[in-house]
């Protein structure tokens, strides 16, 4: 395990200035409260009471409800709106966003607080550095605007590289003319629209010779063939998108280009064997925009992926890739637990592990250096089973939205309680689990069943599920039919005339039709629902 040294950071947010910006009886008990350095936003809804949101709490501010005098308060002291409902206080890094009725009047306001944290790219400061491209992923609200900021600031102050950011709504260099001090020497191109952002990264490259760009928020087809675009001309590329994980951008057919795009091949029938794969396979298309992937988990903890190329290669041929990750402590001190280098032929394919159980650990109390004892859950009966049984989970570590919609999407009966003493299993994952967490230890010392998910995904969720209650775990039907999508434009694009796809929901064959327009094959719906269906056919 290696350690970095320790970075203090260092917190402004300018906050008299949004407060300055709400109605005095809104503030006023805010002002009272001795935590104000946590405050998220304040959120004032016509006809409803007024909020602050702090990490584990709300707090109404008034027991009057927000009128439209107190919403004109807010809008006449701060910046004009944007078409993103976006504005700002000038020279701050405040996010004020606005909610509309069908009148474009305005009925609801978010104020979220804005700050600058020096320090934050400690854990990822050496990669930054390198001069690689960096593709950063992560949940809303999970920091990776505030990263941004202060790479910004890192590479054009400290490693004196002329940057440029692409600042979409203003929510990087802050609103107004001048940028925040906090993105230190680097430029602030501001975007006029936000469906003009893949013209303005254009032309960043194109007209100021920057060494570095960074972007917020890449969302749509044009800014990943932007973001391509310049990491072809040898410019560094750091940006965000949203998701969890690599496999889900590697899902998605408008961003996978970020990481090499992927296209279905069919094989001869002495390679298929060769490889011990099917003749139909999904390999990468292209190198990908990012050299370097990193997931944000929370605020202290990421997962990298330092090769994309070789991880997402890995990932389609069935290979189970671990990413390097790094935590930071109390302390402030930086610990990188690197990824074991794994052969390809010493990994199990991902058909082979898709069939073994998920584990079940039992740990005891004195197993927290050492690797833990690894019992087997039992498989799914083939035979025809009883009702499955009401069971009481608690959670260590795990989404407690995904496992309610797993629980929902398989129709298994589950509680999750809050109390480790009330439930009769606990769930966690592996990466929780290997610190032994008390949680973790006192379930073992009263014989609870611990059950430890390689990854806090719904697919491994659901694959636990299947075993603990003993059904058949569901098929994703996106997944599918995008691989059929996929395959059937091969087909036409080796001379078959047209491949008719299984009949889907609209938001399905919108997607099939994406992919069809990404292999330049023709598309097109015919038929009534529920049998409306896509047929891909060669381009005139």
């Amino acid at each position: 395990m290696d350690r970095h040294p320790i970075i203090e950071e260092m917190i402004t947010d300018d906050l008299e200035a949004l407060l300055a910006s709400i109605p005095p009886r809104v503030v006023l008990p805010l002002r009272e409260m001795d935590s104000l350095s946590d405050l998220l936003e304040i959120v004032l809804d016509l006809g409803r009471l007024p909020e602050a949101r702090f990490p584990e709490r709300e707090v109404t501010l008034s027991e009057n409800e927000v009128t439209h005098e107190d919403l004109q308060y807010v809008t006449a002291r701060i910046g004009n709106f944007g078409d993103d409902n976006r504005a700002g206080i000038e020279r701050t890094l405040h996010r004020i966003s606005a909610i509309r009725n069908r009148k474009h009047e305005v009925i609801g306001i978010t104020c979220r607080v804005g700050r600058a944290v020096t320090g934050t790219i400690s854990i990822i400061q050496d990669l930054v550095e390198s001069g690689k491209s960096i593709l950063i992923l992560g949940r809303p609200g999970v920091g990776k605007t505030t990263m941004l900021r202060e790479v910004g600031r890192v590479l054009s102050e400290e490693m004196r590289r002329r940057v440029i950011i692409v600042d979409t709504s203003n929510e990087i260099a802050g609103d107004g003319d001048i940028p925040h001090p906090a993105i230190g020497r680097a430029r602030r191109m501001q975007v006029p629209t936000p469906s003009l952002q893949h013209g303005v990264m254009i032309e960043a490259v194109e007209n100021h010779m920057p060494e570095v760009i960074v972007i917020d928020e890449i969302g749509t087809e044009l800014e990943a063939s932007a973001a391509r675009t310049i990491a072809e001309r040898g410019v560094q590329l750091i940006g965000t998108a949203h998701g969890n994980a690599l496999e889900n951008l590697m899902m998605n057919p408008t961003l996978s280009d970020l990481v090499g795009g992927i296209q279905s091949v069919t094989l001869g029938d002495e390679e298929a064997k060769r490889r011990g794969t099917q003749k139909s396979i999904l390999e990468r298309k292209a190198p990908p925009t990012f050299d370097i992937l990193v997931e944000i988990q929370d605020r202290d903890r990421v997962a990298i992926h330092q090769d994309v190329a070789e991880t997402v290669d890995a990932l389609l041929r069935g290979y189970e890739v671990r990413p390097e990750e790094r935590w930071r402590d109390a302390a402030g001190e930086v610990h990188t637990e690197r990824a074991v280098a794994v052969h390809a032929h010493e990994r199990p394919n991902r058909r082979e592990r898709d069939r073994r159980p998920t584990q079940l650990h039992t740990p005891k109390p004195a197993e927290t250096e050492r690797a833990p004892q690894v019992q087997q859950a039992e498989q799914p009966a083939e035979q025809e089973l009883a009702a499955p049984q009401p069971r009481k989970v608690y959670l260590f570590g795990v989404s407690r939205n995904k496992l309610e919609q797993a629980a929902i999407h398989m129709h298994v009966p589950l509680t999750i309680e809050k109390d480790l003493n009330a439930s009769d299993m606990v769930i966690t994952v592996d990466n929780y689990y290997r610190k032994a967490p008390p949680a973790v230890r006192d379930a073992a010392d009263a014989g609870k069943p611990v059950y430890v998910l390689r990854a806090n995904s719904t697919s491994h969720i659901e694959r636990l599920l299947g075993s603990v209650y003993h059904v058949p775990i569901p098929v994703d039907p996106l997944l599918s039919a995008q691989y059929e999508a996929e395959e059937a434009a091969h087909r036409v694009m080796n001379g078959a005339p047209a491949v008719q796809l299984t009949p889907q929901v609209h938001n399905i064959r919108r997607m099939q039709h994406q992919i069809a327009e990404r292999y330049n094959v023709t598309s097109k719906s015919a038929g009534k629902e529920p049998y409306r269906h896509v047929t891909l056919f060669a381009a005139d």
